[in-house]
């Protein structure tokens, strides 16, 4: 079993556990009665300048532990205050030490979309995104087969969200798209085996048409990973580890918005 394979079998399983305590009919109703999602697509339309989705991240599968994160809600009011456009909250349980609890507070505390980072493979996951407050839900093609990851696109947009629709190829770019996918994202990191391609954002850009928003993933430390997505053609970039380990992150905000 590949690293996604095994990410997305213990989400689905945690997500079925906590389906114990509360029904879909419940997490359904509780998602229907929230404030409309904001307009992601609007928020993060191509602009003169980069724009960032800052990710709230305590922990990954690579690089193990990065940051306690006490208060991600504090956190995400900062990276507000620094200018990122989004908020990426790692929900998932196991290996990136998240929670729907760390959404529900970050969603409660900034006023711009906020979007739920998890291994995302049924309609309950989906349905407890927007129930939290999710304004985004990540759908990774590489762990959906072409029917499912259609079913899954079509119900964040009937529930009035956006989906980050994360890629690592043209062929999946073109899955993508073929499901009228309009922001898509291209991960250097290769989720099946986590190795890295920090190119493959540049070879694969074009192939996402304009009218569909670039974002660039993984593989930022510096202003120069932010510039050369930049001039690539990313309309945004997703930056989790530089900022949650960085003990200035709106400094760091700063020096990565003026590329």
């Amino acid at each position: 079993m590949s690293i996604l394979a095994d990410l997305t079998a213990g989400s689905v399983a945690d997500a079925n556990a906590r389906k114990e305590h509360r029904s879909k009919a419940a997490v359904e109703k509780a998602a229907l009665e929230q404030a409309p999602a904001l307009d992601a697509l609007e928020v993060l339309a191509p602009a003169d300048r980069v724009k960032i989705i800052a990710e709230v991240k305590r922990a990954s599968p690579s690089r193990g532990h990065l940051s306690e994160i006490p208060d991600p809600a504090q956190l995400a009011v900062t990276y507000e205050t620094g200018g990122a456009s989004a908020i990426s909250v790692l929900t998932e349980e196991r290996k990136f030490k998240g929670s729907l609890a760390d959404l529900e507070a970050v969603r409660s505390a900034v006023s711009i979309p906020v979007l739920r980072k998890d291994f995302i493979a049924t309609e309950y996951q989906v349905f407890e995104a927007r129930a939290a407050g999710a304004d985004l839900v990540l759908l990774i093609v590489a762990a959906l087969d072409q029917k499912k990851l259609a079913s899954l696109h079509q119900l964040v947009r009937e529930l009035g969200m956006t989906a980050l629709v994360e890629t690592h190829s043209e062929d999946e770019i073109d899955r993508a798209l073929e499901v009228g996918a309009q922001l898509v994202g291209v991960n250097a990191r290769d989720l099946t085996n986590f190795e890295l391609d920090k190119d493959l954002f540049g070879r694969v850009a074009d192939r996402i048409p304009a009218g569909v928003v670039r974002v660039a993933e993984s593989a930022v430390l510096k202003r120069k990973d932010v510039a050369r997505y930049r001039e690539a053609g990313a309309d945004v970039v997703l930056v989790g580890e530089a900022l949650v380990t960085d003990g200035d992150p709106i400094r760091t905000l700063e020096k990565f918005l003026s590329v």
